[in-house]
């Protein structure tokens, strides 16, 4: 049996078990979900941490790029993670690189800019989202243990003690019941006891009555009949 610490503090009523239990299909519905987002942010972050290659890059700006990045938003069960894409703005100086000037090179050079840009922007995002994915991926984790090993068990100890508390209530009850119902016998078989004897005492009584009765009659009865005879022999 865990100890006091190992459950909540609360008064064992029915009405306190039922909230009990309606808390711990919360707390293990909970638990479900938030393991089922762990699962689905650690599998995107394994993809992004597949696609990060790039230790250390280092960008340097020029006074007017016409290479410029936004950013945007991508919802990943629950967790909203930066995405960040390039785009032209204004139009790319070409005039002064002509075939004498080497312009060919200098569109060779562009182009692998563009992609360096490319792969930075998608480098950027990988990052900031590896990042994000990181601390979401702790703090789901962290409340999937507390509810794993904390807020789970206490609630099915809590269960576990109202129930004790309730079965013990209902024996006293039970104990208590069965002295109340023998009590009443004992009570019910005294008075019909006390009614025996007094009905029994009554007959009795009734019974003395009517001989006492009897003997005055026939006592009477004889000694009219001795008169009766003195008459005669006098």
């Amino acid at each position: 049996m865990s100890g006091q610490s190992q459950r909540l503090t609360v008064v064992p009523t029915v009405t306190m078990l039922g909230v009990m239990k309606a808390r711990l299909v919360g707390a293990t519905r909970g638990h479900a979900l938030l393991k089922k987002k762990s699962d689905a942010l650690t599998v995107q972050f394994r993809q992004i941490l597949k696609k990060i290659n790039i230790k250390h890059v280092v960008l340097e700006n020029v006074q007017n790029a016409s290479l410029k990045v936004r950013s945007r938003q991508e919802n990943v069960a629950g967790v909203k993670l930066p995405k960040f894409e390039y785009f032209n703005e204004g139009e790319t100086k070409n005039d002064l690189t002509g075939l004498a000037r080497g312009g060919q090179q200098v569109q060779l050079c562009r182009a692998a800019y563009v992609k360096a840009i490319e792969v930075l922007v998608e480098l950027a995002s990988l990052q900031t989202s590896f990042l994000t994915l990181d601390d979401a991926i702790k703090t789901t984790n962290r409340r999937v243990n507390a509810l794993e090993n904390v807020v789970k068990p206490r609630l099915e100890n809590t269960i576990i003690y109202i129930k004790g508390e309730l079965d013990e209530l209902e024996r006293e009850d039970f104990f208590r019941l069965k002295k109340i119902q023998g009590y009443k016998k004992r009570e019910m078989e005294r008075q019909m006891a006390s009614a025996k004897e007094f009905s029994e005492d009554q007959f009795a009584g009734k019974v003395s009555l009517q001989k006492g009765i009897s003997l005055n009659a026939a006592h009477n009865l004889l000694s009219a009949a001795m008169e009766n005879d003195e008459d005669i022999i006098f």
